[in-house]
């Protein structure tokens, strides 16, 4: 085999065959699927605001608009890259040339490709930013809903991979809500960094003509500018930003998922996957496979992965209009944020038909030895004895009990009798009634009442709190997505005024 290093196949001008297949073409496929309406939409705000400025004539400000709105954009998804064109803004622009009899050749008066890119990049950015979250939102509702159904069933919780003491699934759910609600929080202030315009900041120093930058900005629903012009053109840190929060948010559920299906297993047998959400095997008859969740927990580390890369390719970069923050940069950004709004749509479906298996909890809990800290802190607040002889009799009494093969339904007073005479010098006053309810997995969890804990009233206070949080979030989002519809639609009436 003759390997060549250069053919005729390349071709002596702009663009060569292999640039286009490595770089042009993959780009321009990307951007024709999600930049295009950004793109459309700052040229109509620019439009309206160099006509505002008397930049453009009336009949230029008319044939541009008239251009503007009854462009094909199905024509450009439709289309293939050919390398006629750099990339897909100058196609856009030949056919507005076009369409408006050269009128939108001042179109581009006081902008460039740069300032503009960097829009078009942070309005699908917020558009991804704000689905994204209300999915979020969708799955913190489910959280809520399914937590508010099980204030009383107990489970033994784990550290480190053992029994630790009984609490509930409620108590369990509103833990992995509230570190929602901060991936959340995270995510909205990506979208307030994000949400901010670079347009007039032209290549890198604004421009000589006097334009409105806040207009424009307005006009895009933009919350402001990213003020300093070489800043604008040149930071990156609203889609690291995104990247990072998108990238916590996929660990933080993942740790999640990974539980779940923990407890689909049949040596846990805690919750039941609803049949829509499982699968069969090919060879055994027996089985029910959760693959739904293992989905999840596989995109969720697609994810991080990606989010990664938008960090490493934005890693040690110079900070300027550089390729690695653009073109290239972004469809991981976008893929991220493409998944995780999938991911938490489909875990709240999957959340919303989970079924617990309370008998087996039930059983789990009063067999477990997970009660015995409330039986040493009975002994300090009984007996008046201190924390760590307490401590000290109750580990023993519960490795006695192991060594004789004894459940904790079988644990005694006398037992726990002798070794207090053997480690205090003396026996217990406590009762024979005290000494069963401090085993008690129902009472354990009564009695913690402190605010987070897993008392059913104080549960039931933490959820309440959390709906009005969720209320609070749904407010957020719904402003937020009124303020683009409204604004859009304002901008497209502004040029349907210029053609009347």
């Amino acid at each position: 085999m003759v390997i060549r290093r250069h053919g005729q196949e390349e071709g002596n001008q702009f663009p060569s065959k292999t640039y286009v297949e490595a770089v042009l073409e993959p780009a321009y496929n990307h951007a024709k699927q999600e930049l295009l309406l950004p793109m459309i939409a700052v040229h109509k705000a620019h439009l309206v605001m160099l006509f505002e400025q008397s930049l453009l004539s009336k009949k230029d400000a008319t044939n541009i608009a008239k251009a503007l709105l009854s462009i094909d954009l199905e024509q450009f998804r439709q289309g293939n890259y050919t390398g006629q064109f750099e990339d897909l803004f100058f196609e856009v622009e030949d056919k507005l040339l076009k369409l408006s009899d050269d009128s939108s050749s001042n179109l581009h008066l006081a902008r460039s490709r740069n300032d503009m890119g960097i829009a078009i990049y942070r309005i699908t950015l917020r558009q991804k930013l704000l689905r994204t979250l209300h999915s979020a939102l969708e799955l913190h509702a489910s959280l809520l809903d399914f937590a508010g159904k099980h204030t009383e069933t107990i489970f033994i919780a784990h550290t480190h991979t053992q029994q630790a003491q009984p609490t509930t699934i409620a108590h369990y759910i509103a833990a992995v809500s509230d570190s929602l609600a901060r991936d959340i929080r995270r995510l909205q202030a990506a979208y307030a960094n994000c949400n901010l315009s670079s347009l007039g900041a032209a290549a890198l120093t604004t421009s000589g003509y006097d334009i409105n930058r806040e207009r424009v900005a307005e006009l895009l629903a933009f919350d402001g500018l990213v003020e300093n012009s070489y800043d604008a053109v040149s930071g990156a840190d609203y889609v690291a930003e995104i990247a990072s929060g998108t990238q916590l948010a996929a660990i933080n559920l993942g740790r999640f998922v990974q539980e779940l299906l923990l407890w689909c297993t049949q040596e846990f047998a805690v919750i039941k996957v609803a049949a829509p959400y499982v699968q069969i095997s090919s060879i055994m008859p027996q089985k029910r496979n959760p693959v739904s969740i293992e989905h999840i927990r596989s995109l969720l580390s697609s994810i991080v992965g990606a989010s990664q890369t938008v960090l490493t390719m934005i890693h040690n970069t110079p900070f300027g209009d550089i390729v690695d923050t653009e073109d290239d940069l972004q469809p991981f950004a976008w893929k991220s944020l493409d998944t995780l709004e999938v991911v938490y749509r489909l875990l709240s479906k999957v959340i919303d038909s989970l079924e617990i298996n309370k008998d087996v909890l039930n059983k789990r809990a009063a067999a477990s030895f997970a009660t015995v800290t409330e039986l040493a802190d009975t002994l300090v607040r009984e007996e008046g004895i201190p924390f760590r002889n307490a401590h000290k009799i109750v580990s023993r009494l519960v490795s006695q009990a192991v060594e004789q093969g004894i459940g904790v339904g079988e644990l005694d007073l006398q037992s726990l009798n002798e070794i207090a005479i053997h480690t205090i010098g003396g026996p217990l006053r406590l009762s024979r009634e005290k000494f069963k309810l401090a085993l008690d997995p129902e009472h354990f969890v009564n009695i913690r009442k402190l605010r987070g804990g897993p008392s059913p009233s104080e549960i039931k206070r933490a959820l309440e709190a959390q709906h009005g949080r969720l209320h609070s979030l749904e407010e957020w989002l719904s402003e937020r997505e009124t303020h683009l519809a409204t604004a859009s639609a304002q901008l497209d009436d502004s040029l349907t005024n210029y053609i009347r």
